[in-house]
């Protein structure tokens, strides 16, 4: 017994050490703002108490109607408007072209018990998009912020003229992923939560991250360290946490089929996150929508090829008919 005793002490001690290691404390939004901001960063204040940050970039950016045509950007799970940079450089020169940070993401302050659920942000999007007085505009999502934009075009149909969706959320996958990221295994398990909820997750995003693409170079310490300090920012940590991990809905296709805008869908052959095989379903349940892939290309087509990825972009709105 008195061996039992003393192990138990050593356990202790082992998951304390552990802990004061891996405790990562609030980072003030000040702070990060100090660091984050620039010239293109504005704020915009929605009802329900969020605090948005958004990037403007572009021809004639901070527009209302009447101005260039305007594409919004919206990232994934636990990314920011940072994922699009290269799209912005690419694309900035023709359109206006906002990048948004969801709730709990980025530098965007939203109260307590904000639950993130595509059909939720979806609303998120629509409540910003009026507060902008946008026109008419076309809108690209990437993993959750993909599922969030075909939720928008199917709740709120009347916002916008195109869809692009890169790498999107909806489908489940027909067999498991090659590879889950750690942290979205220890998000099953309410446990697990409670723990990400206190700790620097620096590990786990670098972790992630490299499942995530290709081409692992492309995960350098600073943006792993952009990923951890931005999820720092007070109470980002809790509604990150409550994001559904559940499976699609039941009448998914149907309500895709609902989409009458002209649809983009971008796909990385070697995304290990969401099949490829969801890119077809997609293609399959969206009126006219065109597909394209790209072999040796992850989950973030934005960050691994941003030219590439961009052009196809680019040309397919140039098909589009200018909003009214």
């Amino acid at each position: 017994m008195k061996i039992l005793g003393i192990i138990a002490v050593i356990l202790l001690l082992v998951a304390l050490a552990g802990w004061l290691v891996l405790r990562g404390p609030d980072i003030p939004y000040e702070t990060l703002e100090a660091k984050y901001t620039n010239p293109a960063s504005h704020f915009v204040d929605l009802p329900g108490g969020y605090h948005v940050h958004y990037q403007d970039d572009g021809a004639a950016s901070g527009t209302g109607s009447g101005g260039p045509p305007v594409l919004v950007l919206l990232h994934g799970f636990g990314d920011s408007y940072t994922s699009w940079e290269g799209w912005v450089r690419e694309l900035k020169s023709r359109r206006r072209v906002i990048s948004v940070d969801f709730p709990g993401h980025g530098l965007t302050r939203a109260p307590a018990g904000t639950v993130l659920r595509p059909d939720s942000l979806a609303d998120f999007v629509d409540s910003f998009a009026a507060a902008l007085a946008l026109p008419k505009f076309a809108v690209a999502g990437n993993s959750m912020g993909g599922g969030v934009a075909w939720q928008l075009a199917v709740r709120h149909p009347e916002r916008i003229n195109a869809l692009i969706l890169v790498d999107a959320g909806g489908f489940t996958n027909d067999k498991p992923p090659a590879e889950v990221p750690l942290a979205f295994r220890i998000l099953k398990y309410p446990l697990g939560r409670a723990f990400l909820r206190n700790i620097d997750n620096r590990f786990l995003i670098r972790e992630g991250l490299k499942t995530d693409v290709y081409d692992k170079s492309l995960i350098t310490p600073a943006v792993v360290d952009r990923w951890a300090e931005f999820q720092r920012a007070p109470g980002h940590r809790a509604i990150l946490m409550s994001v559904n991990l559940g499976g699609q809905p039941a009448d998914l296709a149907a309500m895709l089929g609902t989409i009458k805008v002209p649809t983009l869908i971008l796909w990385g052959d070697a995304d290990l996150l969401l099949e490829p095989a969801s890119a077809r379903k997609f293609a399959a349940a969206i009126p006219g929508a065109k597909l394209l892939t790209y072999p040796q290309v992850g989950h973030l087509p934005q960050i691994e090829i941003p030219a590439r990825s961009a052009a196809a972009v680019a040309e397919f709105l140039d098909t589009v008919p200018a909003a009214p």
